[in-house]
Parts: structure tokens; sequence; C-alpha cells
């Protein structure tokens, strides 16, 4: 079995899918992509593919090494997120030639449904009520939301009482039996992590994920110190390397995004790097259908796994949904919040291939936003 073509396909709402051919007729689906970044990643997944071509793809470990580190260059979120959808692929390849789910090649099931959660609010929250409300309605047990839209830089207390009362909202609607996660999105420095967490504690937040922005790794240690809640931090970070300080630093929850990390390879082997340090697993996932059917066998097979998260219904979905390049949808049904053990080989779905080539290059050219502080200097987003 050999390696015949590697295509790329740009689609609404802000996704990149790779589609890798081999010369029996197998077809392998991953989705590279780095959102606002989609056409360099392009790019750099074509450059790979040169290397592919030819290759056996049942090689996968020896491919993901080749490709991660046969430049003298390397790393980053635009490599590694080339590589990940690349060995997305390869990996679904794999598991159709042998007629296994991915999960059973990576050792086998440790649990037989997996827990998700639901996005609220947007990048501004707003009608918290409303929306956790409606996922309740839908059968979440879980939702994750925003903690602030633009924040200053040192909060004031209404910045404070802001983000309190978001949270106590949403555990009105909850319930004690329910959880909400929360998310700083970078947008807070440790001065303010430190405000803001102890008042949340109370609320009994699932976790609090990126406290502080990954370039202040070295600080983390002391937002853990300060924190009465769980921290969750990873999804800028792209390999056990980069996630290496965040566990030291004491972390709960370690989040890699399997179209960001270095695909099902490393974050296989980042998730059991977090187990050494009493760490669970809660793999990021804002984008499509193939990102989250990876994320989802690893899921299956991962030991320390706590929660999936999901994009379906989610505020940047706009033009195109998780389930429209699918054939069933019934693969991700979610039946009291979790999501059943697929059984079907590779990464257990099948991609609707007409539907990805129609939609090709109708992908909009997709940035997140600049913000700014009140003085007209840049905010985070």
């Amino acid at each position: 079995m050999k390696i015949t073509r590697v295509e790329t396909f740009a689609l609404p709402p802000r996704w990149l899918f790779c589609r890798i051919e081999t010369d029996d007729g197998t077809v392998g689906w991953g989705e590279p992509v780095v959102e606002g970044r989609a056409a360099t990643v392009r790019t750099a997944v074509h450059e790979l593919a040169e290397y592919l071509i030819g290759q056996d793809p049942l090689r996968v470990e020896d491919h993901w090494q080749v490709m991660s580190k046969g430049s003298f260059y390397r790393g980053g979120p635009v490599l590694s997120s080339a590589v990940a959808g690349l060995d997305q692929a390869l990996w679904d390849i794999v598991g159709k030639a042998l007629g296994a789910p991915v999960h059973v090649l990576l050792g086998g099931p440790v649990r037989e449904r997996v827990r998700a959660y639901s996005w609220v609010g947007g990048d501004e929250p707003a009608e918290i009520t409303d929306a956790v409300a409606a996922q309740v309605e839908a059968g979440f047990t879980a939702v994750k939301m925003n903690a602030s839209g633009r924040m200053n830089r040192l909060a004031t207390r209404a910045d404070v009482d802001l983000v309190v009362e978001r949270a106590a909202a949403a555990r009105e609607v909850l319930g004690p039996d329910r959880d909400f996660a929360v998310d700083f999105h970078g947008r807070f420095n440790v001065a303010n992590a430190g405000r803001v967490l102890p008042e949340l504690a109370p609320l009994h937040p699932l976790f609090v994920e990126e406290p502080v922005l990954p370039e202040y790794t070295h600080r983390l240690a002391d937002v853990v110190a300060a924190s009465p809640v769980p921290i969750a931090t990873g999804e800028r970070l792209f390999s056990r390397t980069d996630a290496l300080p965040a566990l030291q630093a004491g972390i709960a929850v370690l989040q890699p995004d399997l179209s960001h990390a270095g695909g099902i390879s490393e974050v296989r082997r980042m998730a059991s790097l977090a187990e050494t340090f009493d760490v669970l697993l809660a793999p990021h996932c804002p984008l499509g259908p193939i990102s989250l059917a990876a994320s989802l066998q690893v899921a299956f097979a991962t030991p320390n796994f706590l929660i999936q998260e999901q994009s379906i219904g989610i505020h940047y979905n706009d033009g195109a949904e998780v389930l429209d390049y699918v054939v069933d949808p019934e693969v991700f049904r979610f039946d009291a919040g979790h999501i059943r053990r697929p059984l079907a080989p590779g990464l257990g779905i099948e991609v609707d291939e007409k539907a990805v080539r129609r939609a090709d290059g109708k992908a909009p050219d997709w940035h997140n936003p600049v913000w700014r502080h009140a003085d007209g200097s840049f905010a985070e987003w």
C-alpha cells in the first residue's frame, strides 16, 4: 500500500480538511487548521505531502517523526497543526486497513461513553441563563462559558462582579448536580486571575481554563497556588515539551487540541505524560467533525480522560455545522450529554466527500477580532 495523493479543502465556517488516498483506494481524513491561519497551514500540509507521496501509510510513527523533526526548524502551531491533520488521516487509513477503530489500535476502550460539554454565551458572554437552560433541556450535564469580554489590565470591582454574576447565573440553572467551566481565554493576567479565582470558588466551577497566556506559563504555578478552583490549560501547547512546564506548575486538567498538537500520536503521549502528574485530559475541540472524531478515539482509550469539548451550535459556526460534512450524524448523537463509543473502523465516521468538494473554497477568510482597550491600545481577545 502506497500514498498516491494528498488533498486539502477549505470549508465553511473556518475549517480545513485533508484527504490522503492510497493506491488500493483506501482514504483517510484529517483536520489540520489554525483558526485564522488556515491558508498558512494549508501550504504547510502540501509541503509535507511531498514527503508522504509514495510512502507506506501504515508507518504512522515514522512519518510523525519525519514530519515533525525532519526540518532543522521545527515546532510551533502551523507545523504541528499540519502534522496533526495528516497524522489523523494516517490513523484513519490504518484503522480502515485493519478493520478496527483507532481506539482499539491504541489499546482498546477504557469506557463505553464519553461525557461532553457545550458552549454558551459567545465571546462576550450574554443571556447566560437562557443559553444554559437550553443546553440542560438538550440533556447536557456540563457547559463552558467565557468569563468576560475585554478585560482591563487590572480588574475593577465591577469587572470582577460581572464575572462572578455570570457564573452564578449558570450555577443557578445547573443546580448542584451539573457542571460549568469558565474560560479566561488568556484575557486575564496573573494579578486579575488572583482576584477573580477565589470569588468563583464558592460556585464550584469544574475548572477555569487558560487563566493566563501560554507565554506566561512560568507564572502558572503562582496562579495554581492562589486558586481554590482547578486550573486547566493546553489549547496553545503543541507538544509534550510545551506541556511539561504547565504540568509541573500543578494544573489539574490538560487541554491539547487534536488538530493543533501533533494529532492522535502526540496527544496520546501528552495524555500519558499528564497521567504521571495525576492530571486529567479534556481535549480542546471548537472545530469540525474530523477533529472531534479524532478526539473521541483518544478519549475512549485514555484512562485519565475527563470531558470532551465539542462545537455543535458554537457561536463560531456561521455557514456550516459539524454534522453537515458526515454521512451518518448518528455517530455524534448525544445521550444524556454523552457520546457512545464508535465502532466503525478508523476515526469512526464517514466523511461526506461530495459535500466537502461542493463546499471547498467557500470558507470565509476568518480571523479572530482585534480588541482594544479604552485608551486605544491592544487588548487580548
